[in-house]
């Protein structure tokens, strides 16, 4: 709550400095909002349709299906396809803990949840190009599979 405080703050302060600028700043942001809001409707509804589908329950079955490192696999791609923010992913990571997964899989599944962007591939596509987007996600899904591989040693779950 407090960054909004700071950001009126900051704004009005802008507007006192240089109130032309400042306008122009705020007619840009306004149409790049407007230009990004039918993606991010659609993207909204798709997240909104895959909680419905993956429900916390749903989660916690297959990430205990079949072999260890399939599991790994298979919770990374979960987590690429689903979105939510890291207020709703760290509380899951810690129900999913409680529910015996291993912190090699939690890893795997919460490192792809916030680093790759499955379903927000359009919105950046349109920002940064295609072949970035998909670079970058590419990039983020091996770098999360890293990451889980050397939380997984250092809890002792993957030996090497």
């Amino acid at each position: 709550m407090w960054f909004f405080y700071v950001t009126g703050i900051l704004l009005f302060l802008s507007f006192l400095s240089d109130r032309s600028k400042t306008k122009k700043a705020l007619l840009i942001a306004y149409q790049r909002f407007i230009f990004i809001s039918p993606s991010f409707l659609v993207m909204l509804i798709f997240v909104s349709i895959l909680l419905f589908i993956f429900p916390q329950e749903k989660i916690i079955m297959y990430l205990n299906y079949g072999k260890y490192m399939v599991n790994i696999i298979l919770a990374a791609l979960v987590g690429s396809v689903t979105i939510m923010p890291g207020f709703v992913a760290f509380p899951l990571a810690g129900i999913l803990k409680n529910s015996g997964i291993s912190y090699t899989i939690i890893a795997a599944f919460t490192t792809t949840l916030m680093m790759v962007g499955t379903l927000t591939f359009p919105i950046e596509a349109a920002y940064f190009g295609k072949k970035v987007t998909l670079i970058r996600n590419a990039v983020s899904f091996v770098i999360a599979l890293i990451v889980a591989l050397l939380i997984g040693i250092y809890f002792g779950e993957v030996i090497i």
